[in-house]
């Protein structure tokens, strides 16, 4: 994606890009428009839209994912799966004039068709970086409850989600390709780590069920409002295993007390997964040479940026990882 002209452009540029990208899908819905500002442009970009008739909407247009058009038919199903079982606060998707809930948008710049969804808009605050010890139980509640509810799911014609057993989640391989802008010292490094956590992995996926899991739940994508929690950005959702949801939510926590909050939140509710101290750390050292590897394909500017500082910390966190076997 950097190869693209979009990845040529600095920041304003991009946003002035996606910002028009935004005014042309928007016209295929059946009301006024009245105002469009984008609330968080990082990984993909999210708009609020504010109608003639001052209703308010949440427009995402995926910049950065990789997802395909049957992706994010997946990703509204389960969505609305889950709202149909009142399981947990979650925005509904939006139709456009056309009865469609998925959407493209062509763009010149990126050179690709790039997916579109609306949902309704949440009021309420990010949990953030330091989440409170109530929040974080909420949270491992509503994890749980979401579990729970997507045992039977299944998806619908034309609709696809991943499945979570490959290393990066079938996201494009940067860091291990032929063309990997790595040392050949580091990529044999993570290379031995990458297959220590593969055979992590087979281990889980053999005594478990795969089911829907949410796989991005971290602070930016869970609001507060009084009381309530809500979940959103299903982007990365795919089928995988309740410890990889689990383990994702650990990956942003910084304590001990915060990590037993959200677990003792998930066992209000439910039994935790099966794992051990070993395959948890394993998972987590998996979600990081993830990042790793988005940071060396986005198109984002200060993620790029990020790259060398995340690699050295990453490739520490490796050395410990493998001298602790």
């Amino acid at each position: 994606m950097q190869s693209s002209q979009f990845g040529q452009l600095d920041v304003q540029a991009q946003r002035e890009h996606v910002l028009e990208l935004a005014h042309t899908v928007l016209s295929d819905y059946p009301f006024e428009i009245h105002s469009v500002e984008i609330v968080n442009f990082e990984f993909n970009a999210t708009f609020k839209v504010v109608t003639s008739n001052r209703d308010i909407f949440a427009l995402r247009i995926n910049v950065n994912s990789d997802r395909t058009y049957e992706n994010l038919r997946g990703e509204i199903a389960f969505v609305g799966f889950l709202n149909q079982k009142q399981a947990v606060n979650l925005p509904k998707p939006v139709a456009c004039k056309k009865g469609e809930f998925a959407l493209t948008v062509a763009s010149s710049m990126l050179e690709r068709d790039l997916g579109v969804v609306l949902y309704s808009w949440l009021e309420g605050e990010e949990l953030g970086d330091e989440p409170n010890d109530e929040a974080l139980r909420k949270l491992g509640a509503a994890m749980a409850a979401m579990h729970q509810a997507t045992a039977d799911f299944t998806l619908p014609d034309k609709a696809q989600l991943p499945f979570l057993k490959d290393f990066l989640w079938q996201t494009q391989d940067i860091i291990f390709s032929s063309a990997s802008p790595l040392s050949k010292e580091d990529i044999e490094l993570l290379t031995k780590a990458k297959n220590e956590i593969e055979n992590i992995i087979e281990d889980l996926y053999s005594g478990s069920k795969a089911i829907a899991i949410h796989a991005d739940l971290h602070g930016a994508n869970v609001f507060t409002n009084g009381d309530q929690i809500y979940i959103f950005d299903f982007d990365d959702a795919g089928f995988g295993l309740p410890i990889q949801d689990l383990a994702i939510a650990l990956y942003y926590l910084d304590t001990p007390e915060q990590e037993a909050a959200l677990l003792a939140g998930y066992q209000s509710v439910s039994e935790l997964p099966r794992y051990d101290k070993r395959q948890l750390i394993g998972l987590l050292l998996q979600r990081r040479i993830i990042l790793l590897n988005y940071l060396y394909e986005t198109t984002n500017q200060e993620h790029r940026d990020m790259a060398p500082e995340y690699l050295v910390e990453t490739l520490r966190r490796v050395r410990v990882f493998l001298d602790q076997r």
